[in-house]
């Protein structure tokens, strides 16, 4: 089998799984991009099998630290501990995250199950190029009577030299299929609708941010298909404005409110114009929701991506009443737990206001996150509560 050797200091020696191209101390037997290829220490020891890319900055992802190939067997066993560890930690059998790459063992995999509708992404070459064998084994796994949807239109596989598509893989899938969470029944669009269709990686968490919305002015910033809005009109809101600058989002989370028979205001606007024109009306809340799409993809945008957070969360704060609770998330990994809470405290010192922590959110079960690779985990999320004036 070919394969790389890595240098002393590379990563994977302290647990992780990724090789870098500039940790590659030597390339043996001409391996292929996309084939399966031995990873060795300077001592020949094999430290395990990895699928190789060579046009891709990271070379080499490790799938097992013993020789094993890729083929049906494999994905069976690997995808069947993925759901069984879901079924252990009481995740809805029919609407999780089957799974999610390097924290089942699959890097570059991603499925979602919606019922009886799988999304698949693959995001590395190897596995796309296995494609097949993972369709195969989510039939076997599930049985005949299911669709398999592609949904590889994510940016990130340009970085693997893969073209973006999207489209039906087995079945006939539907133009619209719905889904419940926490009591609200929500039109989804497996084929076009955001990521996989929805954002499960937020189920739990609007049944309990709409815990705190009971007779309360809420502002939904970011609102995508309407969901925290939604769980907060259900729970007695006095009033629930969302806002959202995609006019197909708005128009979702419009059809969503009269599913469930319930009354939102819906602003087609961006976000950060809305706060700013509601600062100068001054107009007040009692809780307000930031829950935005990821500020930056590459550790490059960090800076920009931390200006962005301190300015909405600065102007979102300013707008809270004096007891007015803020739940804010990030969904990205490269701004750290640590640095985004750091944004959070100097945008409340910007805004000339304090708060207590009263929770914090993080990654969902069915996205686990593996200690030794940082990369699998990318939420967080945190509420406040603001404090009189001091």
């Amino acid at each position: 089998m070919a394969g790389i050797v890595v240098k002393p200091r590379a990563r994977i020696l302290h647990g992780h799984d990724w090789v870098f191209s500039s940790e590659v101390l030597k390339v043996f037997g001409k391996p292929d991009d996309g084939e399966v290829i031995s990873l060795k220490d300077g001592r020949d020891h094999l430290i395990g099998s990895a699928i190789y890319n060579s046009k891709s900055q990271i070379v080499a992802r490790r799938f097992s630290r013993r020789k094993q190939d890729l083929d049906l067997d494999f994905f069976k066993r690997r995808i069947a501990q993925a759901s069984e560890y879901r079924d252990r930690r009481n995740v809805d059998p029919e609407l999780r995250r089957l799974v999610w790459s390097e924290s089942d063992g699959l890097p570059g995999v991603i499925v979602d199950r919606y019922d009886d509708h799988f999304v698949l992404q693959t995001l590395t070459l190897a596995m796309d190029m296995r494609k097949d064998l993972i369709v195969n084994t989510i039939v076997d796994l599930f049985g005949e009577i299911i669709t398999i949807i592609e949904r590889n239109d994510a940016p990130v596989r340009r970085a693997e030299g893969l073209e973006l598509r999207s489209g039906i893989l087995r079945g006939e899938a539907p133009l619209q299929i719905e889904i419940e969470i926490g009591g609200l029944r929500f039109d989804v669009d497996l084929l076009h609708g955001q990521k996989t269709g929805f954002y499960l990686d937020q189920k739990q968490n609007y049944e309990i941010i709409g815990q705190y919305a009971r007779d309360r002015r809420v502002l939904d910033c970011f609102t995508n298909q309407g969901a925290f809005a939604l769980a907060c009109a259900r729970a007695g809101a006095k009033r629930v404005s969302g806002v959202e600058t995609s006019s197909e989002n708005i128009a979702a989370a419009r059809l969503n409110a009269e599913r469930n028979q319930l009354n939102v205001e819906w602003i087609e606007q961006d976000v950060f114009q809305f706060l700013r024109a509601a600062e100068k009306a001054e107009n007040q809340y009692d809780l307000i929701i930031l829950d935005p799409p990821s500020f930056t993809k590459t550790k490059s945008g960090l800076r920009d991506a931390l200006r962005g957070y301190r300015e909405l969360h600065m102007r979102a704060v300013k707008l809270l009443s004096k007891d007015g609770l803020l739940a804010t998330f990030s969904c990205s990994h490269h701004v750290s737990e640590s640095a985004f809470s750091q944004t959070i405290a100097d945008a409340l010192v910007d805004a000339r206001r304090s708060a207590r922590r009263l929770r914090r959110f993080e990654q969902a079960a069915d996205h686990p996150v593996l200690p030794t690779i940082p990369e699998t985990e990318y939420f967080k999320g945190v509420l406040l509560e603001m404090m009189p004036g001091r």
